[in-house]
């Protein structure tokens, strides 16, 4: 079983594109399945062949605890790590192709406390590659889209894994998500864009930054896509499979 995790910022896309996903694959005569590890959503939009809300209720965590929203969900994200060894049991036991996991909301509560990572490296695949989206409309300004840059960064670190950065939403802004995929792939562009809001010593850090972004390859490259038309999917599609296959072509079928 291959494994990918989706992940990135509340609201940036990560359950449309796990649902847009696992329709692509099934499509494409691929078993695939899905893995809810958010315990805190209250509708998805497909339905999880693995759900961490069988094993973790919420609202009993707030009413047992005395807890409010926020700290029931940091203390149910860390309880996810105590059901590691169930959610494997039943992700092994589909015997699926693919295992696409929807992370939970707030990335700040899976990749920057010990869970997270606990989590990611201890669920069992064949291979594993994360997906980190990125918000189109609101990587639409050259600060905002180094800021993504380097939580994405962040992230890779934390989880020592493949990544992928993803531009999501594409569909909503087509001009303004060109811009963007031109700052991608042309480090002239995005710093002419960053001079337009940022001046002396702000800019030079900026730049710094992102130069320094660019030479260490965490950014390494923008896959856009949109859940709802699937604009992209080949191209991320056969990335994620050229991860799992060490470079191997992916072949569609």
């Amino acid at each position: 079983m291959n494994i990918i995790f989706v992940s990135g910022t509340a609201g940036s896309g990560k359950s449309l594109l796990t649902s847009s996903l696992i329709s692509w694959y099934r499509e494409k005569s691929q078993d695939a399945i899905a893995v809810n590890l958010d315990p805190g959503v209250l509708a998805l939009p497909y339905d999880p062949d693995v759900d961490i809300r069988t094993s973790i209720d919420m609202q009993q965590i707030m009413t047992e605890y005395s807890l409010g929203p926020n700290g029931a969900l940091i203390f149910a994200n860390d309880l996810i790590a105590s059901k590691l060894t169930t959610i494997q049991e039943e992700m092994d036991s589909t015997a699926a192709d693919f295992a696409i996991v929807d992370t939970p909301g707030q990335i700040e509560l899976f990749a920057f406390r010990e869970s997270g990572p606990f989590i990611a490296k201890g669920l069992q695949g064949e291979s594993k590659v994360m997906l980190f989206l990125m918000d189109a409309p609101v990587a639409s300004t050259a600060p905002n889209f180094l800021s993504l840059l380097l939580l994405s960064s962040s992230v890779q670190l934390r989880m020592e894994m493949p990544q992928l950065q993803v531009l999501s939403k594409v569909d909503l802004n087509p001009e303004s998500v060109a811009e963007t995929i031109r700052w991608s792939r042309d480090p002239l562009a995005f710093e002419d864009a960053l001079a337009k809001s940022r001046s002396g010593e702000d800019y030079t850090f900026y730049t710094q930054l992102f130069r320094g972004l660019r030479r260490s390859q965490l950014s390494s490259g923008l896959y856009p896509v949109s859940s709802y038309t699937r604009d992209g999917f080949i191209a991320l599609v056969g990335e994620c499979a050229r991860t799992f296959r060490a470079g191997e072509e992916y072949e569609e079928t």
